[in-house]
């Protein structure tokens, strides 16, 4: 064996295309059970939930997206789906038992078995990103928010990392072939090896100046070299009326209280007449330090804590089984089965789960509706723009009205005495 073999069939460790819609990314236990079904002439019909128990840092609500990608893989297939839309609001609660289905797949098992590591690993990166993105959002308020992490995550899947971003309420993404893909002009200006190339700050600031255009706006790093007070006043006296704004990046071992430094900032500038100056920070920011950061400054880039999101483990079980015309609830251990339907309170987020077929509440609309039918893609795919735009509406509802999950009423022996 050769100790250092190098791909013959392609220059990086991904997969293509081809590979992903043929299933080869599948896990081998699933072609296993492909085998021993055909082996026993076994492919029943079956319906499968898609559904997270519990989000991570305690959060109870998320932002589904990766819906499109699910339909395009699986697209000419012999089964049907429905979905919630691509940018729908989702609750979990780790306390209950129940859940609500981002997802339903109903065909014959061994149709679409081997599609369900892709299914999942889809639904997982996307909507971990836009879930993070959405909360991001929330505590950001009206403040602008960037999105600069790809150089976090492998350069293959920065396109779906960055409109997740977008979709889930950044209003912002650098990524150039990101921005390309959903209509957007990437943003950002200069990193901190720009200033080093000069070896000096006001020298790398007057050249960008002088090189870009005048669309572009002039907001300098100030960080680089000396103290971030003394580089944004040095700013300010290089580029005067042209400098639109300054970007603090300074690192966390370096930082002590990023607060006061920023409210020193802010100072120094009002004290010189630029209290039109826009101050971004990044480097580490997450909910927390936007809350704290808020007052006193007009943006936040988020890198790692965004592109790097924590995972939100979806899941994929069975929960009926076809038996000659009839369906049979089924479900292993720890699950419950019967195919869910979440229907959603007009103007809230008051939501409740109950099982096909039976009686659902009044005044309340299904979230999930047909993504496939026998194969052929029926709901429209919007613009990641538009779906944008409706979750920055829903997270401005969520203000008002905090999520609330609720079961079938019949369940609760408490309320029907």
């Amino acid at each position: 064996m050769t100790p250092f073999a190098d791909l013959s069939d392609r220059r990086f460790w991904i997969a293509n295309e081809d590979e992903i819609k043929s299933a080869s990314t599948t896990d081998v236990y699933f072609l296993n059970t492909l085998q021993v079904l055909r082996k026993k002439k076994i492919n029943p019909r079956v319906r499968m939930e898609v559904y997270a128990r519990k989000l991570p840092e305690e959060k109870l609500w998320g932002v589904v997206s990766g819906i499109y990608e699910v339909g395009k893989l699986l697209e000419g297939l012999p089964i049907t789906v429905q979905s919630m839309d691509e940018g729908e609001i989702f609750q979990a609660d780790a306390s209950s038992v129940l859940y609500q289905p981002v997802l339903q797949i109903e065909g014959n098992y061994s149709d679409f078995a081997p599609y369900e590591n892709a299914i999942l690993g889809t639904i997982c990166s996307s909507t971990s990103v836009s879930t993070k993105a959405a909360h991001l959002r929330l505590a950001a308020g009206d403040k602008s928010l960037l999105s600069f992490g790809t150089r976090r995550v492998h350069p293959a899947i920065a396109p779906l990392v960055e409109r997740a971003a977008y979709i889930g309420g950044a209003d912002g993404i650098s990524n150039v072939l990101a921005a390309r893909m959903i209509g957007q002009k990437p943003v950002g200006t200069m990193p901190h090896s720009l200033v080093l190339c000069f070896g000096d700050a006001v020298q790398a600031w007057e050249g960008f100046d002088q090189a870009m255009a005048k669309d572009v706006p002039r907001i300098a790093l100030v960080d680089t070299f000396c103290d971030e007070k003394t580089e944004a006043i040095l700013a300010n006296k290089t580029l005067g009326d042209r400098l639109d704004g300054i970007r603090i990046d300074t690192p966390s071992s370096r930082r002590g209280d990023l607060r006061k430094i920023v409210e020193e900032v802010r100072w120094e500038l009002f004290l010189r007449g630029r209290k039109d100056i826009r101050i971004i920070v990044s480097g580490g920011i997450d909910e927390e330090e936007i809350r704290r950061l808020s007052p006193f400054v007009d943006g936040f880039g988020i890198g790692t804590s965004l592109s790097a999101a924590p995972v939100i483990d979806f899941s994929a079980k069975i929960v009926e089984v076809k038996v000659g015309t009839r369906w049979n609830y089924r479900a292993k251990r720890g699950d419950v089965a019967g195919k869910k339907v979440v229907w959603r309170k007009q103007q809230s987020f008051e939501d409740w789960i109950t099982v096909e077929g039976r009686p659902h509440p009044r005044h309340c609309k299904r979230l999930l509706s047909p993504l496939l039918v026998n194969g052929r893609l029926v709901k429209p795919l919007k613009s990641p723009s538009i779906i944008r735009k409706t979750v920055i509406n829903k997270i401005k509802q969520l203000r008002t009205w905090p999520p609330i999950l609720r079961s079938d009423p019949r369940l609760n022996k408490e309320k029907n005495r």
